[in-house]
Order: structure tokens, then sequence, then C-alpha cells
């Protein structure tokens, strides 16, 4: 089988023990601690250790979500906001340098300095209507189709912050990697 690999930078590993969002419409976001790893432990079948998702029945398959940094830039872009933050997006891996949409039903690995993760795409990160709220009116709208890959880890390993590479079984084109993808609804 053919492995593609792209040299990736992982920004930012944020890890929470809460739910900010989830569940609260009209008591405004939950004020959590949220925390911007220099490292995470990722665990198979589980999730990030210390993360809200991890070891969650109901989060198996999608324990960890990963996200493009070039996405959120665009939206910034498109919505002439400025800079967004992108912990708020409270996606757990946040990569430069690899279009994901692909990766959805595919299995890939992430290798950053002495250890290396497996995980496998399970389905797009719908963004949620707080996205308006935490970072700009439009963001919500703007995210869809590029909010990421919900992910279940196959492996055991530790995710570090900086240099990494992205091994894919299919060819990925990192200049679409802020670009949204629409998949057609089904009849």
């Amino acid at each position: 089988m053919t492995a593609y690999d792209y040299p990736v930078v992982i920004e930012h590993l944020l890890v929470s023990p809460e739910h900010a969002y989830f569940g609260r419409p009209r008591e405004g976001a939950a004020d959590v601690p949220t925390t911007d790893r220099a490292e995470a432990e990722v665990v198979a079948g589980r999730g990030i250790v210390g993360d809200r998702f991890y070891g969650k029945a109901a989060h198996m398959d999608a324990a960890v979500t990963v996200f493009a940094a070039e996405a959120l830039e665009e939206i910034a872009r498109e919505l002439g906001t400025g800079p967004l933050d992108p912990l708020l997006t409270r996606r757990n891996v946040v990569l430069r340098g690899a279009e994901l949409a692909p990766l959805i039903g595919q299995e890939f690995e992430i290798r950053s300095r002495r250890s290396a993760v497996t995980l496998r795409g399970g389905r797009p990160a719908h963004p949620c209507a707080w996205m308006d709220r935490m970072l700009a009116p439009g963001v919500h709208a703007a995210m869809r189709g590029r909010g990421g890959v919900r992910c279940m880890p196959v492996t055991d390993g530790v995710l570090h912050r900086g240099p990494a590479v992205l091994v894919s079984p299919v060819e990925l084109d990192p200049a679409r990697a802020g670009e949204a993808v629409r998949r057609p609804r089904l009849p």
C-alpha cells in the first residue's frame, strides 16, 4: 500500500476536561479550564487523556478532533475579522500543512518527535452555533465543510506541538487545507 508523507506543524493541542458550549444556549459558554499543551497523551479507543471526550462511549469513534489552521485563517479572511483564536473552536489538534477532508474513512498517522499516533478519520466535525458568539458573527456558516475531522485513536502515543509528519494512505493537497468541502445531501 502506498503511503504519502506530508510535513505538518502541530500548532495547538487543546485539552479540556469539561464542555464549554454543549447544552448551554441560555447560560452562555461555561468558564472551564482549557489547556494548550506542549504534548498530549493519546490512548487507543479512548481519546486524549484529560479531555472531556476521553473514554466516553458516545464519542469513541470521534474522541479526537483534528483541524486545519488554514481553515480558520481563510474564514477570517472571508469575513474580514482579523485573526481568530483557534482554541475557541475547541478542536483538539490544530495542524498546519494538511488537507483533512480526504482522511474521512481513512487510517492515518501523525508522527511527532519520538512518538506516532494512528487515527481513523470518522466524520466531519460540524461547527456549532457557538462559533458565531465565541469567534465572530458568520463563523458558524463559514466553518461548515471545514470544521475538521472527528477521529478515533487506533494506537497509543504522545503528540507534541511543533514539526510533525502526517502519513496518509491517500493523496492530499496541502494547498486546499483552508477550503470548504461541501458534501451533496442524499435524496
